[in-house]
């Protein structure tokens, strides 16, 4: 039996427990998510390594999952725009049984290794494409002939399970394993097999985005200012990396369409937004190669 599969032997009792031990195992078990990704970021860190050229080279990153793992794919795919002006075509999310599955389950879906396959050669996956495939089992057939037709297109596949030596991460070029164990209600991969795959999703986007020059320091200088709180949060940024007051960085952000990078550079070089953007470019992005030049 998987080990994500096998009934807790420390909580067989669980459903006597009164509400506040009952609440304190749930949370204390998360722990265990940690812990798992922890033992994982040598992997994490190898798939960083190996898409950065790939995004570099104008690939896209396609998440494939069912449930709540290819749910959870999803929501690392759309929060990149916003956080790190990640272009939407550059994200894409392949789920099981469709977008209508991210609200309701569509039984069967995830058993279907030609609909995995055919989904990944419909948005026409490349070689400079990064699969993320995430399966808590390790072997949820529509994923399974997702990698499979990935790996066909030549593109770089990553893999993510939650059990040892999972096809999903042997098959993967790279295996990311998410060893996280019996789960305090038995099967329910919602709890900490999913908080592990959201760390390691997160963990993984946001390092790859770093390596892209979407950081500055630990600033995030390349976010969308789509709404009130990011228009607010674009000036303090731009206020605490250049040391100017938030008028002045409001008056030119507004310059350059809220544009923390450009806005920075601008500032602290005393150059016109123009000037910056230009700076920026030739700095493949990064505002600390910009403010050296």
């Amino acid at each position: 039996m998987l080990n994500t599969e096998n009934p807790s032997a420390a909580h067989a009792e669980l459903d006597q427990y009164p509400t506040g031990q009952l609440v304190g195992v749930l949370v204390d078990d998360q722990i265990n998510a940690v812990n798992a990704v922890r033992a994982a970021a040598p992997s994490i860190a190898a798939a960083v390594d190996a898409a950065l050229p790939r995004m570099e080279a104008g690939g896209r990153l396609v998440y494939v999952g069912a449930g709540t793992s290819g749910r959870l794919g999803v929501l690392d795919s759309v929060e990149l725009y916003p956080t790190f002006s990640w272009p939407h075509g550059r994200a894409v999310a392949l789920l099981a049984g469709g977008s209508e599955a991210m609200f309701v389950a569509v039984e069967g879906a995830e058993d279907d290794v030609a609909q995995g396959a055919a989904d990944v050669r419909s948005v026409n996956v490349g070689k400079n494409d990064v699969v993320l495939l995430i399966a808590a089992s390790g072997g949820t057939p529509y994923v399974l002939g997702a990698l499979r037709a990935a790996r066909e297109a030549g593109a770089l596949t990553i893999g993510f399970a939650n059990n040892p030596n999972a096809p999903v991460a042997g098959e993967a070029e790279i295996g990311v394993t998410l060893d996280t164990g019996a789960e305090v209600i038995s099967g329910s991969t919602r709890l900490k097999a999913g908080t592990s795959q959201k760390i390691a999703l997160n963990t993984f986007s946001s390092a790859l985005m770093v390596r892209l020059n979407k950081v500055y320091g630990n600033l995030m200088v390349d976010l969308k200012a789509t709404n009130a709180k990011l228009v607010r949060r674009a000036i303090r940024l731009t206020s605490f990396a250049t040391g100017a007051d938030e008028a002045a960085a409001r008056a030119v952000l507004e310059q350059c369409g809220f544009h923390v990078k450009v806005a920075i550079v601008a500032l602290k070089k005393n150059t016109s937004v123009e000037q910056a953007r230009a700076l920026l470019d030739s700095s493949r992005g990064s505002v600390r190669a910009a403010l050296a030049a």
